[in-house]
């Protein structure tokens, strides 16, 4: 078992970290007050090779694994956790959903441009009814000569309101419950899809969130994406390295939020001596230390585990259920370890206190992740 990064993994986290200080780090705090989604900065991070880091050389990528997007996210999130939600919901699960389940004439048709940042992915499956339960979802479609017609609303669509392609969920049978799903590819423009209010939101706020309507939308036969009935289960195989990557924006949250606590914490003096030097931050700071480097760890686990084919559900939902805790927890500490000017924008820990609640609730709760984790368990027991 090998816990030090290769040489090109280390370089490629330099590279993500030296980017982002210099790219997006200066307007964050911009960005995040106008609720502005940075749409300039999509090509740029195509460039860096982010965008393609799994998809295949064949379709514009370049060929890496989980373990290093995993690297390539926390990067991200550790300056800005809006941009690496971005990034998520873009490449782990639009373009890998495309790449899972996707014939080869739609990688190769859509797959390079969302490699290269030159159109920007939406993968929607929440619905105002169906949002725990997945499952429950009203879109429906209905095949009407060369075409799907699909009906219904979505909501929580990131990067919804920009977005050139659109990877939609819906009923198309009557059948059981999890085979009665269908997936497919919407191009944006298309006739019948329409865009709702963009959300506006306690954090992650320069990541865009939408409500989708579609309105007797016709889509191509051809833009169908895996087989009938096998939607649910698709997406099912998607949220699972979607976890992973979440798992990585939460570790990268935490990572800037402690970093954020440390510098304060040896620059601002109390009682004649910096406050690093007492040991009621001097234990907060440990915990935190500890409490990242635990959750790094088990999110490399999930990665791994993933990029060798092995069982990797439970790993990815312990990592999704812990991560987000730790950044929720990493976040508070910082922010008190500010004291009154962590309340205050003026300070990074402020927006991190603010991003970190939805690491919790976005792609599986805690308390769903805490189910999947529970029936893993009994069921490994007989």
């Amino acid at each position: 078992m090998e816990f030090e990064l290769t040489g090109e993994q280390k370089q490629l986290r330099n590279t993500v970290r030296e980017f982002a200080e210099k790219e997006i780090g200066p307007h964050v705090r911009q960005w995040d007050e106008a609720a502005a989604f940075p749409r300039e900065i999509i090509p740029k991070l195509g460039e860096l090779g982010v965008l393609g880091i799994i998809v295949p050389e064949q379709y514009g990528g370049v060929a890496l694994g989980y373990v290093e997007s995993v690297i390539a996210v926390e990067e991200l999130a550790r300056v800005d956790p809006s941009i690496a939600l971005t990034v998520a919901a873009h490449s782990f699960l639009c373009g890998n959903h495309i790449l899972l389940a996707g014939s080869h004439e739609q990688r190769l048709q859509y797959l390079q441009g969302l490699a290269s940042g030159q159109k920007l992915g939406c993968w929607s499956l929440t619905e105002p009814e169906a949002g725990s339960d997945a499952a429950a979802i009203r879109t429906h479609a209905v095949h009407n000569g060369g075409h799907w017609v699909l009906n219904g609303s979505k909501v929580f669509a990131t990067n919804g309101n920009f977005a050139d392609v659109y990877v939609i969920t819906a009923v198309t049978s009557d059948g059981r419950k999890h085979r009665s799903h269908s997936s497919f590819i919407v191009e944006k423009g298309t006739p019948g899809l329409r865009l709702g209010r963009q959300e506006h939101k306690m954090g992650m706020r320069s990541s865009d969130t939408a409500e989708l309507f579609l309105e007797d939308c016709r889509v191509p036969q051809e833009n169908l994406l895996g087989k009938v009935g096998r939607g649910f289960i698709d997406c099912l195989r998607v949220l699972d390295g979607g976890r992973i990557v979440i798992a990585a924006l939460a570790v990268g949250l935490a990572q800037g939020a402690f970093e954020a606590g440390m510098r304060y914490s040896r620059q601002r003096r109390q009682f004649g001596k910096p406050i690093s030097e007492f040991q009621a931050i001097q234990w907060k700071l440990a915990d935190m230390a500890t409490e990242i480097e635990a959750a790094r760890l088990l999110t490399f686990q999930s990665a791994w585990r993933k990029d060798r084919g092995l069982p990797m559900s439970l790993q990815a939902s312990m990592a999704k259920l812990f991560t987000g805790e730790v950044a929720v927890r990493a976040a508070s500490e910082a922010l008190q370890i500010h004291g009154g000017y962590g309340f205050m924008k003026d300070y990074p820990v402020e927006k991190f206190y603010r991003d970190a609640k939805l690491l919790t609730i976005g792609e599986g709760t805690s308390e769903i992740q805490r189910l999947i984790i529970a029936r893993h368990l009994l069921e490994s027991q007989g």
